[in-house]
This record gives structure tokens, sequence and C-alpha cells, in this order.
């Protein structure tokens, strides 16, 4: 295993074999490639085995409530606009219980990117069915199976105007580490779906199943085309891999939008404030 400068020694509280363990090492093996500064990096989760994480790596990070990563990480972009922020979690954290902020977080455009544990269950609950199950699963509360078609968080990120939008699978090393430094590399809100399998609670959805159901995209893709890339985002069974859509105009950040910053560019947290000032607003 590759050792990097956002390494930690402490116990992991995963099962053994879980896609975490993976999407771990990639993550580390990915910022140290890119020579980021482990103090320049903040990663907030909400919870869940997948919102468990950050606490894996060397970096500064906010674990909050089910569901509330996007806002927190969305606000320390705002805060401090020279931090590379990551908000992480599981597919029933960000598009179950985090799904009013997943929609209004694209509508936002922070400069953010969000990584998704997607194994279609919920992991920390022992497998409950997640916004991502397939119809038919069967776990021990949906015991005739889910019933209800699965959100495609990419086809709603694109549709709600999100600037990037890809899926990888921990299981192609390479291509998910590419698709994280395109991600950190995009100005604005960067959604990456990982497929990622948990091997306790889904023994549909395996490594071996998503190795079989999905295929990476072919270089010539044209990710740029909205409307091929809203088609290519509702394939499924082969499910594509790789960047599905990036637009081709910059689009401002909610940072560069924000009247906060349309005067001066110092980060908010440097900026100084009047006490007499603050006092005359609140009376």
């Amino acid at each position: 295993m590759k050792q990097t400068r956002f390494d930690l020694n402490n116990d992991i509280a995963w099962c053994p074999g879980c896609g975490n363990f993976l999407l771990l090492q990639l993550l580390k093996e990915t910022l140290d490639e890119l020579d980021v500064d482990p103090t320049n990096v903040v990663i907030s989760s909400g919870i869940g085995q997948a919102a468990k994480m950050p606490q894996y790596v060397n970096t500064s990070f906010f674990n909050g409530l089910h569901g509330r990563a996007l806002p927190v990480a969305t606000a320390i972009s705002l805060t401090n606009p020279e931090l590379l922020v990551i908000a992480e979690g599981g597919d029933g954290d960000m598009y179950g219980e985090g799904g009013n902020h997943f929609i209004h977080t694209v509508r936002r455009n922070p400069n953010i990117v969000h990584l998704v544990h997607n194994n279609m269950v919920y992991g920390l609950t022992k497998g409950q069915a997640s916004p991502t199950s397939q119809r038919g699963f069967k776990t021990p509360l949906q015991t005739e199976g889910v019933i209800l078609e699965p959100l495609n968080p990419l086809a709603l990120a694109i549709t709600l105007g999100a600037g990037f939008v890809a899926r990888t699978f921990v299981g192609n090393r390479e291509l998910t580490k590419e698709v994280i430094k395109q991600a950190i590399a995009h100005k604005g809100y960067a959604l990456v779906d990982i497929f990622d399998p948990c091997v306790s609670f889904n023994k549909v959805n395996t490594f071996a199943w998503y190795k079989e159901h999905s295929y990476v995209q072919s270089d010539d893709w044209d990710a740029s085309d909205k409307l091929q890339s809203l088609a290519k985002s509702m394939e499924s069974d082969p499910y594509p891999l790789g960047v599905l859509y990036k637009n081709p105009e910059e689009q401002p950040s909610l940072t560069e939008m924000h009247p906060a910053y349309q005067e001066e560019d110092t980060p908010l947290f440097k900026r100084k404030r009047s006490v007499q000032e603050l006092t005359a607003l609140m009376e």
C-alpha cells in the first residue's frame, strides 16, 4: 500500500472487505499526487459508514448531522475560498436524508468536490434500501423487494445545472483517481458518484456485479454536450463510468456571486469586524 502524507495510524471501523477501504486509499493517493498541502484540505461529512472516512485522513474535517455535509461544506468554502473543500458520504446520507441539500447545493454552485459512496444500501443501519437501491432488491424491511424507481443522481445533477458530473467504481483504481483529480480541478460544484460495494449488507451489488454491469466511457466521448450527457446519464446495465458531463463554459461559483466578495476577495475569516457597527446593527 502506497504511503502518503494523508495517512493516519488509527483503527478503522469498517467491515473487512468494505469498498470504503479502497476509496480511502485512492483519495489519499490522489491528494498526495496532486501535492496538496494537508493543512489546506477540509472534509465535511454526515452520518454513516462512508461518513466516517474523514476521521481516517490527515486533514481537517467536520463530522456533523445525518445528511448535512453539503451545507457545512458550502459554508466552509465561503468562509475560506483558499481551501480545498470535499463533502463526502454514502448514498443514503447524501441522496436520502441530504437529498434536499443535494438539490440546492447544485443550484448554488459552491466550489466544492462532492464524493458519494454509492453501494445501493444503508450500511450503518444494517441493510435497509437506500434511494439508489434497485427495484426488486430485498432487505429486512423491504421483504418483498424494493418497489420504487431508484434515484438517478447524475441525471438530476445535470438537469439542475451542475458543471461537472461523473461516476466511477472503486475497483477501477486509475479511473477513480483521474476522475477525482478532474473534479478537484473544476471550479464550482463537482459531483462524483462512486460505486463502492457494501460486502456485509448488499449481496447483490458486489464487486463482481459492478464490474460486470458498468463500462468505461471511450476516450473520444464528448462530455461538453449537455443533452447527450443527460441521455448517457440515464443509461443503466451497463452503467457508464467516467466524466459524463463537463460544462465547456466556466460558470461563476457561489463565492464569486456572493455579495460579501463583490468589493474585496479577502477570505471572511481574515476580515476585521467593527464592534461598534455590529452593535448598531443589532440595535
